[in-house]
């Protein structure tokens, strides 16, 4: 089973589309959303189950140019 993750990111000025489209390329995700408020964007992805959470975001993710903070919520249960 796969452990889904929310990530809001925070992206640096001038930079989400290209930031949103780096990670459609790369395909980690499941949905992604531009949003208002702290964050530019929300992405809801699934992790491998035996991956490590930290690190599969770290080297998935949080390596594009752009990226300026982000923020991950853990699920645990579906409802």
């Amino acid at each position: 089973m796969t452990t889904c993750v929310f990530v809001q990111i925070r992206c640096t000025p001038g930079t989400t589309y290209k930031v949103a489209e780096e990670i459609a390329l790369r395909e980690i995700h499941s949905e992604l959303y531009s949003t208002s408020g702290e964050y530019d964007l929300l992405m809801k992805m699934y992790i491998p189950k035996d991956a490590d959470v930290g690190k599969f975001i770290n080297e998935n993710l949080l390596n594009i140019k752009g990226i300026e903070r982000s923020m991950s919520t853990m699920t645990f249960k579906v409802f």
